[in-house]
């Protein structure tokens, strides 16, 4: 779906209403979690919310509550059947980080070992975030969680 495109247009509200087949793994009153359809490994799931969010950004604190309290049973159910030696637990908000279905979904990743298809990682820009300036950053994002 498009940024800004219509719900009924929404790829991920048609699996829930089930006018695009899925490979359900896990469904309550608030979420639904289903198998990639393009995986990177062995296992590799969507949970989202049923009710359309965008992102992060749009989710009250008790809807992110219900979804990621799935969270932990998608996890165990994974590591039961599959052993994986970790797992990763991804979401892209947003264009620039990569989103490309504008309804929330938690990826849940299954990792194997070093070719298994996942490569995450990041540049660590220590020299750019000085103790002093975390602790700078830090207090502007406390003021706003207290405002």
């Amino acid at each position: 779906m498009k940024r800004g495109a219509k719900m009924t247009e929404c790829i991920f509200c048609k699996i829930i209403e089930g006018t695009i087949p899925s490979v359900k793994i896990y469904e309550d009153e608030h979420v639904y979690a289903f198998l990639d359809v393009m995986p990177v490994t062995k296992g590799h799931v969507l949970l989202i919310p049923k009710t359309h969010r965008e992102n992060i950004y749009e989710f009250s604190e008790e809807e992110a509550a219900r979804l990621f309290a799935a969270a932990p049973k998608i996890a165990n159910a994974l590591k039961e059947e599959f052993d994986p030696a970790g797992m990763n637990l991804l979401n892209n908000t947003g264009e620039f980080a990569g989103q490309s279905v504008f309804h929330f979904h938690l990826h849940f990743i299954p990792r194997y070992d070093d070719t298994d298809g996942f490569q995450p990682g990041w540049l660590p820009k220590t020299s750019e975030f000085p103790s002093e300036r975390l602790t700078e950053l830090g207090h502007a994002i406390r003021v706003q969680l207290e405002s």
